[in-house]
């Protein structure tokens, strides 16, 4: 053997009790789980002692956005910082690939405007080496990675190679290229294919990005592609005519797994999400809805007020270069025309809106808007411009979206009919950071609330991703499996408080999270973190092709 773990409580990943085991490795799989000592250090080149921590599969996060930080950091930080092993990208439609060279600005300005992604980092960071999805696979594959990483072709980025962006329904002609490229995109190692039909999602210029305005008869033609060839995930974030009834529709009719975005449990609507899950059991098919174990909060700026896009006014907004935005909420007219819609949009969230970073509004820092502005005698509306106008755009607010049922959400998390995701790691880096949903589960959901086991936190972040997005030969420890290994301490596994960094391209800030209690972790039988370090200059990470 290589290597021989010995001493920890092993969590294999498929929701069975922990058991005292020793797990042998060699040629980067697990070749030998066997009850304590029977395994012999003698037969092994390294050995480490696990006693008191928990040995588990690498955990699989499967709602990722590193389509454009892959090609610049190849640690793919803050997710390797939490026991992830295997990440997939390419999620709600969006991506790098395939792409056209008069189409990158676009590209790069709807990661901007849908995903919050600094323009100034994408600009510097990506290295436009490929045109076509197989293309972007092999610039992947090439590429030295400490984390296994898989990818869904976005529908956005397909619809503007295959239509160049006008925004109408698709000729048979180009609905059939399109075709063409899911097919050559899976045979190529497309984990899946990925869309959107989120009102929120506005692209590039404020316009709504282009799988938007794909009919719904054209999703199904592209998704009967997965069914034709047997592989490949069908990922979508819902919209208008894009919810169970179609997904149930779609999964039984392509015999394909489903999965949909986002399963959120609000405070103001108890219930919903759980009769959202009945209703969706009661149908055939096997489909997924996504949700999340963190309440989605985001740390915006006017500049960047991505969360608005929902709203109409808002859309005038992203249409403009940043530098131009500030000059727009200086206008009476628009405010006019926008402040009766964002103050009803929003009348759930202002009371959760609040200062959390300013340069001249210390006193403000903490107090939710609604009460601010009342103190003040203006709208929760104009005192936000306002804030952010006084301080040259450097206001930044701290927002409550959605996920803030949190009984609820302890309920969705012990229920198997919803796959744990949503971790959006690579997006929105300056607004948040949910790369560390996997430390805050084993910690905040475990070891705190007791809402469900340690097995079952495993099993949901290890054996049923691998299940549902058919992830060879991952997610579990047995033998066969490659050897993506984690070793934890599940009494003090965690999170630490979120801070500001500027680390990347160009120097641009973003959001971490680290994380507490993450001892050893190993990608392909090779040693990424020992001791709780981060190992330097190591890459064993592989590309996972459906």
């Amino acid at each position: 053997m290589d290597l021989l773990l010995r001493g920890a409580s092993l969590i294999d990943g498929t929701g069975a009790p922990a058991r005292l085991a020793d797990v042998g490795v060699e040629g980067g799989r697990v070749v030998a789980v066997r009850d304590p000592g029977v395994l012999s250090p003698d037969d092994a080149a390294e050995t480490v002692d696990l006693g008191g921590l928990t040995l588990a599969p690498g955990f699989i996060d499967v709602h990722t956005h590193y389509d454009a930080q892959i090609l610049w950091d190849p640690d793919l930080t803050p997710s390797s910082w939490h026991g992830v092993t295997s990440v997939v990208m390419g999620n709600c439609g969006f991506g790098v690939a395939p792409t056209r060279p008069e189409h990158r600005d676009v590209i790069v300005r709807t990661l901007e405007n849908v995903e919050g992604m600094s323009m100034e980092a994408l600009e510097a960071g990506i290295d436009w080496c490929f045109e076509t999805f197989p293309e972007y696979l092999t610039a992947i594959d090439a590429r030295p990675k400490r984390l296994n990483v898989g990818a869904f072709l976005g529908h956005t980025p397909l619809r503007l190679f295959v239509t160049g962006g006008e925004e109408r329904a698709a000729t048979p002609a180009e609905l059939d290229a399109m075709r063409e490229v899911v097919r050559e995109a899976l045979e190529a190692g497309a984990l899946g294919f990925s869309t959107s039909r989120q009102p929120a999602h506005q692209g590039a210029f404020g316009r709504p990005v282009p799988s938007r305005f794909a009919e719904t008869d054209e999703v199904h033609a592209l998704a009967a592609v997965l069914g034709e060839l047997g592989k490949g995930v069908l990922q979508v974030s819902i919209g208008p005519g894009l919810f169970v009834d179609q997904f149930s529709d779609m999964a039984t009719r392509y015999g394909i797994p489903v999965t949909w975005t986002a399963l959120v449990a609000r405070a103001d609507k108890p219930g919903a999400a759980l009769r959202t899950v009945e209703r969706g059991a009661a149908l055939p098919g096997e489909v997924y809805p996504q949700i999340a174990c963190r309440p989605i909060v985001m740390q915006i700026g006017m500049a960047d007020p991505t969360p608005l896009a929902e709203i109409d006014e808002w859309k005038d907004v992203l249409a403009l270069p940043r530098a131009e935005r500030e000059g727009l909420y200086r206008d009476g007219s628009w405010r006019d025309r926008a402040r009766e819609n964002t103050l009803k949009a929003w009348a759930h969230r202002w009371p959760k809106t609040s200062v959390e970073e300013t340069n001249a509004h210390a006193d403000a820092v903490g107090v939710p808007l609604d009460r601010l502005a009342e103190e003040r005698g203006t709208t929760p509306f104009d005192l936000m411009l306002d804030l952010a106008l006084s301080d040259g755009m450097a206001t930044r607010f701290r927002i409550v979206l959605d996920n803030d049922g949190d009984e609820e959400v302890g309920r969705l998390l012990a229920d198997d009919r919803t796959l744990l995701g949503l971790s959006d790691a690579g997006a929105h880096a300056t607004q948040l950071c949910d790369a560390c949903y996997s430390t805050h589960l084993l910690g905040h959901w475990v070891r705190e609330r007791g809402a469900i086991s340690l097995e079952t936190a495993v099993w949901r972040l290890t054996g049923h991703p691998h299940r549902a997005f058919r992830i060879r030969e991952r997610g579990l420890v047995q033998e066969g499996f490659h050897a993506d290994l984690v070793a934890f301490d599940p009494a003090t596994i965690g999170t630490t408080p979120v801070e500001r960094v500027h680390d990347q391209p160009g120097g641009t800030d973003r959001l971490v999270v680290r994380s507490t209690g993450v001892a050893h972790l190993w990608v392909n039988g090779t040693a990424v973190r020992a001791g709780g370090v981060d190992l330097p200059g190591v890459a064993p990470g592989r590309l996972l092709r459906s």
